[in-house]
This record gives structure tokens, C-alpha cells and sequence, in this order.
């Protein structure tokens, strides 16, 4: 049976608790009318989890909590981090972990990743895992080279043995051209189901089992949602600032499913 696809809404750092508490009940009397279609997932500031989370049970259960982040500890002296114990409390079923602005604005490289990837699994949530190459990569000809060492830099035989890997069949893998996210470029969906290929061959050899999601992200939008999703290969997508409105959300999941 054919999972249905996924749509991410990463808000960043934007809306707080009473602009959150807003979208969401504004996004779930939408969504009310159209259940099962799709797999929706919410990503708030840390500021307003709690009370996305509130709303959600209340309003519109379907719908999952995301945070945008964890430490890989699970308590200690990291001023201003969060752990995974934190934001189960808080009702989330899901993380992002490496994503491009978090890779490059903050230095988290492929071994923090691993490690928060181990954190949040131990902890019972599951990922969200970023990937993506920069510009240079794409005109270098080493698109594949770059996510084929992030994805195997975390896949690591310790994790594989732990057996933390065994839920892979519930992850999210996005990937996230560099290059596209915030500038309205964006590759051409052939290209972006090849990459998506490639990911689940790889999860394939080196897990074993279970194929996860493999969503697209980067200057999506209404305008080109239904071209990514009526692609074979793209299970969905991760957006950002076109996220920021419930009404262009809602639209851009409508015309997703659709396509799909």
C-alpha cells in the first residue's frame, strides 16, 4: 500500500506562541475536510511547542509536532541547547537534524549530526535528517559525492549494530539542494527523483530494511509543488518560508496530494 505523502512545514525562527496558536487552528479547520490524504508535520520555534502541541491534541490530532533541532547530551551545562528527553515532553514525535542553515551558519558538522541522530532515537523520536550540496558541488559535477558522505558519515556501523536504525522505515530524508533553499531556483524534479533513487539504494545497502520517506526541499512552492509531487521518487516535501502562511501551506498540500 502506498504511504501518503509528506508535507513538512519548517517555520524557522518565525511566529511565536499567539501567531502559533493562530495558524494552527486556522490550519487544522482546513485540513478538517480532507483527512488522510496526506502526512502533515509542523515544525515551530522551541518557544511554541508546547502550545502547538495543546491545539493539535485538541483540534487536529492528525497532524505531528516537529522541533527544528536537539543536543545530542541528555542534560548538562549547554546553555541555550535543548535535549530529546525535553521535547518529548513537549509532544514531539519528530527532529530536524542537519539542516543546511544549521550546518553552515552554526558549524554542526557530520559527527554532531551522528551523534544527535543517536539522541533523539535513544529517545524514541525520529528524524528528519537535511542533506543536501552547495553550488559547487552541483558545478563540480559532486552532487552525489557530498550527500553519499553525509548520509554514510551518520549510517555508521555502531549505530547499525545498536540497532537504532531499525525504525529507518519511519524517517524522514530530505534533500535540500543548498543552493535552492530561499532563492526561487530550484533543480528540475528528473533530477531531484535521481538523487532520491540514490538515497534509497544506499539506505537499502546499508541498513537493509525498510525505505523511508525521501522528501524534496528548497524553494518550494505553489507554483511548482505539483510538478515535484506527480514525480515518481519524491515522497514529499520540506518547506520553509512558504510555510509561513496557513492558507499558501494548506494549498501547497492540497495540490501535493493531488498530484501525487
Amino acid at each position: 500500500m502506498q504511504r501518503p505523502p509528506c508535507f513538512i512545514a519548517n517555520w524557522k525562527m518565525n511566529l511565536g506562541v499567539a501567531a502559533a496558536k493562530s495558524y494552527l487552528m486556522d490550519l487544522s479547520k482546513r485540513c478538517a475536510d480532507n483527512p488522510d490524504v496526506a502526512k502533515i508535520i509542523i515544525a515551530p520555534p522551541f518557544t511554541a511547542l508546547d502550545a502547538a502541541s495543546s491545539i493539535l491534541k485538541e483540534g487536529q490530532p492528525g497532524i505531528a509536532l516537529a522541533a527544528q533541532n536537539v543536543h545530542f547530551a541528555p542534560s548538562g551545562a549547554y546553555t541555550g541547547e535543548i535535549s530529546s528527553e525535553m521535547l518529548c515532553e513537549t509532544g514531539c514525535t519528530y527532529v530536524i537534524i542537519g539542516h543546511s542553515e544549521r550546518r553552515i551558519l552554526f558549524g554542526e558538522s557530520d559527527e554532531d549530526i551522528h551523534k544527535k541522530l543517536g539522541a533523539l532515537r535513544k529517545a524514541g523520536l525520529l528524524p528528519i535528517l537535511c542533506i543536501g550540496e552547495t553550488r559547487q558541488d552541483r558545478q563540480a559535477g559532486k552532487t552525489w559525492q557530498r550527500l553519499n558522505g553525509q548520509l554514510t558519515a551518520v549510517l555508521t556501523d555502531d549505530l547499525l549494530e545498536s540497532g537504532l536504525a531499525d525504525t529507518v522505515a519511519d524517517w524522514m530524508i530530505a534533500y535540500e539542494p543548498v543552493w535552492a533553499i530561499g532563492t526561487g531556483e530550484t533543480p528540475e524534479p528528473e533530477d531531484v527523483a535521481e538523487v532520491h533513487l540514490q538515497i534509497q539504494a544506499l539506505i537499502a545497502e546499508t541498513v537493509g530494511k525498510g525505505a523511508p520517506r525521501v522528501l524534496y526541499g528548497g524553494s518550494v512552492s505553489e507554483k511548482n509543488i505539483a510538478d515535484f509531487m506527480k514525480t515518481p521518487g519524491i515522497d514529499g516535501v520540506l518547506v520553509g518560508g512558504a510555510s509561513l502562511s496557513p492558507e499558501t501551506f494548506f494549498k501547497i498540500i492540497a495540490q501535493g496530494a493531488k498530484a501525487k
